[in-house]
């Protein structure tokens, strides 16, 4: 008996797995975007901010904060079928950055997680992607009582080349988020392709 193509069963899809990392200042809301979107229960490591950290931890504008992530927060979100992106929320603290260098290997880039009432807590972040030339996007978490400022006056107050993607959002909604990660993919796919062109000319 012979067997057409139709017969055969379609193999399942292997995903490719991307790893992005999700930064910004400290109370910006890393954690809170992981888990808006994982679609498994995220990995925390939070602890409660103690007396002993206030002197380090500054906490203006984030007064009601009483937890803070010590390591990461990870998650995971498929994109489509064939792409699954796992995700790495680093710790905002000076005091933790030594984290960043670990978590930021095989990374294909980053969300840089901003607040327009303390802009100036994602420049380390910003700055840090640059130095490393690790692709990523500045995503602006609109807080309530926040003031809304146009993407071009966020992209000269960052100081950021006119590649970087700069996006509102709301963390805490899955389908801002998920805009917000494909614009990263799409982005760090684009300038690897940009990357590879003198070669092959």
């Amino acid at each position: 008996m012979a067997f057409g193509r139709s017969s055969r069963k379609k193999r399942p899809v292997e995903p490719v797995t991307l790893k992005i990392l999700v930064a910004g200042g400290f109370g910006v809301g890393k954690t809170t975007l992981v888990g808006a979107v994982s679609e498994i229960r995220p990995l925390r490591t939070e602890e409660r901010l103690s007396e002993a950290g206030r002197p380090v931890d500054d906490l203006a504008g984030v007064e009601a904060k009483t937890t803070t992530t010590v390591a990461m927060d990870f998650g995971r979100i498929t994109l489509r079928e064939d792409l699954v992106l796992y995700l790495f929320g680093t710790p905002g603290q000076d005091r933790f950055w030594f984290l960043w260098d670990e978590l930021a290997q095989g990374a294909l880039g980053a969300v840089v997680l901003a607040d327009t009432r303390r802009l100036e807590d994602c420049f380390a972040a910003v700055d840090y992607f640059e130095r490393r030339a690790i692709p990523f996007a500045v995503a602006v978490n609109c807080f309530e009582g926040a003031d809304r400022f146009p993407t071009e006056t966020v992209q000269a107050a960052l100081d950021l080349d006119p590649e970087v993607p700069v996006l509102m959002c709301d963390a805490r909604d899955r389908s801002s988020v998920r805009e917000i990660l494909a614009t990263v993919v799409e982005h760090a796919l684009a300038r690897a392709e940009r990357v590879r062109e003198p070669a092959t000319t």
